[in-house]
């Protein structure tokens, strides 16, 4: 698949397109929140802290961008009722979701695993996985009204390649890849585009608090990553979909794509038959306790 060349500005209009970004008074969102903006896109600017929220509100009207919304959610906090509550005010306020970019990341914290709260792993897993497939669920309406709708997941390379002392958070990553490979999965054959990006190092707040001592001199800054964002928010080809990005090989010209789902794995025959039998709504007779 052609991707945008890195580091160069991505000449891409998204005039009247409607955007969400989850996590976006955060490094990277921020980033991708105020590139939307300027390139015409209503953003919806999710994030728990009211006050962040406003001044990115401001910071981009100030710049000329095209007005957002603002979505004040706590993930750590929020069911099922309140991700439908937000998409029933988005679909009737906006009509439509074209593009949802995850962003939002929650660390918890680091150390060996009998060292670590059980609730806290509760509290990570919620925020990071639980609530990324919640608003995706409930935003698929809103995003099945757009004629090139995509979803975002970003990942962490902790949860690619798991280490010591990473705990929940390594987890809850690779727990995020699995979600989107299911969607990827779910999708083939609609008009719906998913994909993920693992950013690698780089500047951010969330880097700090794991690496506080490093060089962030040497990192690339979340701007870098911007064209790649928007790329996959508007620019790619239904067929193209279903990847998983390193974005890090991505900057330095490596190969950068892999499938979200192998291709040469299927699912064999029994497993097809089980899940046809249950319906779509419930688990196969062998997956139940």
């Amino acid at each position: 698949m052609s991707l945008p060349p890195p580091r160069e500005p991505l000449q891409i209009d998204l005039a009247g397109k409607i955007v969400l970004v989850t996590g976006a008074t955060g490094g990277l969102g921020q980033a991708i929140a105020r590139a939307c903006a300027e390139r015409g896109a209503t953003v919806v600017l999710h994030g728990r802290v009211v006050r962040k929220l406003e001044a990115l509100y401001d910071d981009i009207r100030n710049a000329g961008g095209a007005e957002p919304m603002i979505l004040p959610l706590d993930f750590l906090q929020a069911g099922a009722a309140d991700f439908h509550a937000a998409a029933s005010a988005l679909q009737t306020q906006l009509g439509r979701l074209d593009a949802l970019v995850h962003t939002a990341a929650f660390l918890g914290s680091l150390g060996p695993v009998e060292h670590q709260s059980f609730d806290r792993w509760l509290e990570v897993l919620r925020v990071n996985v639980a609530a990324a497939m919640g608003l995706t669920r409930a935003m698929v309406p809103a995003l099945g009204k757009s004629p090139d709708a995509s979803v975002t997941i970003t990942l962490d390379t902790r949860g690619m390649a798991p280490r010591a002392y990473w705990g929940a958070y390594a987890v809850a990553k690779a727990g995020l890849h699995a979600f989107a490979a299911t969607l990827a999965d779910e999708w083939e054959h609609r008009p719906l585009r998913v994909n993920a990006i693992v950013p690698g190092p780089i500047r951010s707040p969330l880097r700090t608090l794991t690496h506080p001592g490093e060089d962030k001199s040497v990192l690339p800054t979340p701007v870098d990553l911007v064209p790649l964002y928007l790329h996959l928010v508007c620019g790619q080809a239904k067929r193209d979909s279903g990847v998983c990005i390193d974005a890090h090989a991505w900057l330095t010209g490596a190969p950068a794509v892999t499938p979200l789902v192998d291709p040469h794995v299927a699912m064999s025959p029994l497993s097809q038959v089980e899940g046809e039998a249950a319906g779509p709504s419930e688990a196969p007779a062998s997956d139940r306790p």
